[in-house]
């Protein structure tokens, strides 16, 4: 996911994440880091325009490269029933995530405005 503060700096970081419906949602999540306010959050509040670029690469078969990009506006959630949701979404997708404490973490919301994509991603392997 990229972000970018207020003077148009970009900060790039890798994320779990999971799309429902227009949306895309991001939890922070248990993992050690350097203070509570993230650069990415931090971001957030300042310029909320951020793109996620997700890809699909197999080094042999060549056919199977594919992205998808998705540009939007992002909202910080810390409580309510989107954020509670969200979680529990997020939970499901990646085993990882089920053994944490996520509920008063924060999730970044994203308000799916453009899609870029390139490849066949029709593809099934």
């Amino acid at each position: 996911m990229a972000t970018a503060d207020a003077r148009g700096l970009p900060h790039l970081v890798p994320v779990c994440f999971i799309r429902t419906g227009k949306k895309i949602y991001i939890t922070i999540d248990e993992k050690p880091k350097q203070g509570s306010d993230l650069k990415r959050l931090r971001n957030i509040r300042e310029n909320p325009m951020v793109a996620l670029t997700a890809d699909r690469y197999d080094d042999a078969d060549w056919s199977y490269l594919g992205w998808v990009m998705v540009r939007g506006s992002a909202s910080i959630l810390t409580e309510g029933s989107e954020h509670a949701k969200a979680q529990e979404c997020l939970s499901a997708k990646h085993s990882q995530l089920r053994n944490m404490e996520l509920a008063s973490l924060p999730v970044i919301a994203i308000q799916i405005e453009k899609i870029a994509s390139w490849g066949d991603l029709s593809l099934k392997k």
